[in-house]
């Protein structure tokens, strides 16, 4: 062992000090960014918030573990935006609670998933995953689709949400329950009402393909269906950087 490690592990005060000098820097690393982060999220003006359905369907793929093994971050390497789309932008994560990035890449990133696939696809693949792709290692989560989903406490969450700035209205909130019933039932009373909350863009269907039931399958795949699709800022910002290289190359 070097020397100086001798000394500073028979001085117990040096020996503290040296531990929080260390751990003061790691999280001076962490913090700083902080203080430039109006500089660092992109201002735009189509984001909206995700509906409560799709918050369920955020709550159902945090339970079960999904983050694990997708990330939700397309980085700026070239294989990656080849592959999947835009690099994702800081605006796109300003609603997240908690972030979902993730770094392990197992399964495919999902930041632009939404609309690539049909729900008939997404219900399939969650189903029985190797029946949809075979090289899959996903396992089969079948049992969402018998599950009821909990909605009685989805006002709290939109409640819990605004507190940290994402910008639920008193009707948001208030109409909470009724509107994850209402974007999973096209042809409801209910569905007009989320139209007005959140958008005409906003997917209304029976998403596990059974209108008859409000299920935690209808929720994951509402969530799945709009990764990506929140703002279209990704795409603009990438025909913009398209257009400066040709002109460049004139």
């Amino acid at each position: 062992m070097p020397e100086i490690h001798r000394k500073l592990e028979r001085t117990a005060i040096g020996f503290a000090l040296a531990i929080i000098a260390v751990s003061s820097i790691g999280g001076l690393v962490e913090i700083a960014p902080l203080f430039t982060i109006d500089e660092t999220v992109e201002k735009v003006e189509d984001m909206r918030v995700y509906t409560p359905l799709e918050l369920a369907g955020r709550n159902i793929y945090m339970r079960e573990g999904c983050y694990a093994c997708h990330s939700q971050m397309i980085r700026t390497l070239r294989d990656e935006v080849e592959r999947y789309g835009p690099y994702s932008l800081a605006v796109e994560s300003q609603y997240d609670h908690p972030m979902l990035w993730g770094s392990k890449r197992t399964g495919p990133d999902l930041a632009r998933v939404g609309g690539k696939y049909s729900d008939e696809w997404h219900v399939a693949h969650l189903a029985d995953p190797r029946a949809v792709v075979p090289e899959s290692k996903m396992p089969a989560y079948a049992w969402l689709q018998r599950n009821a989903l909990r909605t009685h406490d989805l006002s709290a969450h939109l409640v819990a949400l605004r507190r940290v700035g994402v910008p639920y209205s008193d009707e948001m909130v208030e109409n909470a329950a009724r509107d994850a019933f209402g974007q999973a039932f096209p042809d409801g009373a209910m569905a007009e009402g989320v139209a007005e909350r959140y958008g005409d863009d906003t997917n209304i269907r029976a998403f596990d393909g059974d209108p008859g039931r409000l299920t935690e399958m209808d929720a994951l795949v509402a969530y799945l269906q709009i990764l990506g699709q929140l703002t279209d800022a990704p795409h603009q910002k990438e025909a913009g950087e398209q257009l400066v290289q040709a002109e460049e190359a004139e």
